[in-house]
């Protein structure tokens, strides 16, 4: 297939692991962009490695990791030849704080460039690796793993990502790299930073390549606003409609629902992409772009290609289980798949796409039945204490302590723990020493036009080569940029 000199198809990071490494690298063979999940590979990583990392992909790609000594000591902590025993947890991941542990920078540097190296293996196509601004305390460890293994484009979304090209600048000439975290009740961000040198031990590696940056947005706005200082910069924009799956930027009108509790959006909260167009650099269409005719309205729009999350996500190489993602195609085959924009599911804040499933945690009842807890804390608000001293909490996590740590018991309801259901729609969901297994909550965008058409001539599924050749089917030179 083709390589261009920009993708057309920027196969989206979804969720935690769903984007996989396998994903990833069938995609770039294509010729197109394929992109790893950035979000908690540290705790992706760990559990790999505990469950016996039985086709030894992770340890090829430790073997390769510039500082063995580091790679030696995770993989020390966490490997369990032959896999854990039934029914025993997954050992604890430290959560993220504005000071971490060595451990934790290494964990994560290491979680990255994993992930990202095997998604490079073996092909000369591109790569990229998408992160969430709402994560922030992951961020510098995260950018500095990815950036070590090579990856060629960092994209990221849930936020104004004004720090990243400066980042990605300073991890790659090996300087130190800081962000200001938001820190809520504080008059100003609080620091954040990765010495890489000090991570890497004084390995003497040289400096590394800087990846293009792709800014995640959703309004004209937002995108003008970046583009107008260098230093903010990014490469170019993904440019993300309402139907796109996982976390969505809510509406101007906040407080207007539906008849079933969705948020309602209109036409002001569209982004105007004439005037993405003239600011004179590169942008892909998300949300709803997932066939052949909506690539084509793409590119007749100015837009240098789309991104497509939802396909990719139901392909052969995506992280979620077979047994999710066979009950999900038999729901689009059939007509049935409901997937409603949740405005309270995410501690965040931000409305998120779920996919209606039976006995998965998009259930109110099923949901109901699940210890209220928050142990890995990906999406915890940093907080400013009476003390002076950052505290964190999630509204996600028991109601008490939340409360406790000065939070509003009102923005408790409806907030599901996403970063346990995300790992267990991937089979990492954490084994509780009561029993309890971790249950899924499936997040996908709610245009299944493209999914029911691939679905007709793919009855027994597709994998992502399928789909990257049936988007570019009517693709011709007239349509792509000069």
């Amino acid at each position: 297939m083709a390589q261009y000199d920009l993708p057309v198809v920027i196969q989206g990071g979804m969720g935690v692991a769903v984007s996989s490494w396998q994903l990833a690298r069938a995609v770039a063979r294509c010729g197109q962009l394929g992109v790893v999940s950035g979000t908690a590979l540290d705790a992706v990583l760990a559990r790999r490695l505990q469950d016996g990392d039985p086709t030894g992909d992770v340890r090829r790609a430790l073997d390769h990791f510039p500082v063995p000594a580091l790679a030696n000591r995770v993989l020390a902590k966490y490997f369990r030849p032959g896999g854990r025993t039934p029914g025993q947890p997954y050992l604890p991941v430290a959560k993220l704080t504005l000071r971490p542990t060595r451990a934790q920078q290494e964990l994560a540097v290491v979680g990255n460039f994993v992930e990202v190296w095997l998604a490079k293996d073996g092909h000369d196509g591109l790569v990229g690796v998408n992160y969430l601004e709402k994560v922030q305390l992951a961020t510098p460890a995260a950018a500095f793993g990815a950036v070590l293994a090579g990856v060629d484009y960092v994209l990221m979304g849930a936020g104004v990502p004004r720090e990243i090209p400066r980042l990605l600048a300073d991890l790659a000439a090996l300087r130190v790299g800081r962000i200001g975290v938001d820190v809520h009740g504080s008059d100003a961000p609080h620091p954040l930073e990765l010495d890489p040198v000090d991570i890497l031990g004084g390995a003497g590696i040289g400096e590394l390549r800087c990846p293009r940056f792709l800014a995640i947005v959703s309004s004209h706005v937002l995108a003008g606003y970046l583009a107008r200082d260098e230093s903010i910069r990014p490469y170019g924009f993904v440019v993300e409609g309402v139907p796109a799956g996982g976390h969505n930027a809510p509406p101007r009108n906040a407080t207007l629902r539906d008849e079933l509790g969705q948020p309602v959006y209109g036409p002001r909260d569209e982004a105007d992409l004439a005037k993405i167009a003239a600011l004179g650099i590169p942008f892909w269409l998300a949300g709803g772009y997932g066939s052949p005719s909506q690539v084509q309205a793409a590119l007749r729009a100015g837009a240098t290609g789309v991104q497509v999350g939802t396909l990719f996500a139901l392909s052969e190489e995506s992280g979620i289980t077979a047994d999710v993602r066979g009950d999900l195609l038999a729901r689009i085959g059939a007509g049935t798949l409901q997937v409603r924009t949740d405005a309270l599911a995410s501690p965040t804040g931000f409305p998120f796409k779920v996919a209606q499933l039976p006995g998965t945690l998009s259930e109110d009842d099923v949901y109901e039945q699940r210890p209220r807890l928050c142990d890995l804390g990906y999406l915890r608000e940093p907080y400013l204490r009476e003390d002076g001293e950052v505290g964190y909490r999630c509204a996600g996590e028991p109601v008490h302590m939340y409360v406790r740590k000065g939070g509003d018991a009102a923005d408790t309801v409806g907030r599901k723990c996403l970063c346990n259901a995300l790992t267990a729609d991937v089979g990492l969901g954490q084994t509780r020493r009561t029993g309890y297994q971790e249950l899924p909550l499936v997040t996908l965008g709610s245009d299944t036009e493209g999914m029911s058409d691939l679905l007709a001539a793919h009855p027994d599924g597709w994998s992502a080569t399928d789909a990257v050749s049936w988007l570019l089917r009517d693709l011709t030179p007239s349509l792509l940029p000069a």
